[in-house]
């Protein structure tokens, strides 16, 4: 499912144009990209949580050059879905 069709659903559902739809959907993601960009987590209830996950510095191969690097520590996102979020998908039969 892609962005266009997120928004195709909840315009038909909702019956508001889909220009604002879009506008909102991506409102809602910057805003959601910039609580993490500051080390913020974001909760939604009944959905999940986008959170901050921190890696610490480590030392990887280039097996082709056959050299060390190190990898800094470094913030990357993360998704975690909520209990309902997940037995919902768990009991979908197909």
């Amino acid at each position: 499912m892609t962005k266009a069709d997120i928004v195709n659903e909840i315009s038909k559902m909702t019956g508001i144009e889909k220009v604002t739809v879009q506008r909102t959907v991506e409102a809602m993601m910057e805003s959601v990209k910039d609580a993490l960009a500051k080390d913020k987590n974001v909760y939604l209830r009944g959905f999940g949580s986008f959170i901050v996950k921190k890696r610490a510095k480590k030392t990887a191969r280039n097996i082709s050059k056959n050299t060390t690097i190190i990898i800094p520590a470094h913030n990357i996102p993360a998704f975690k879905p909520a209990k309902t979020f997940v037995n919902k998908v768990k009991t979908q039969v197909k």
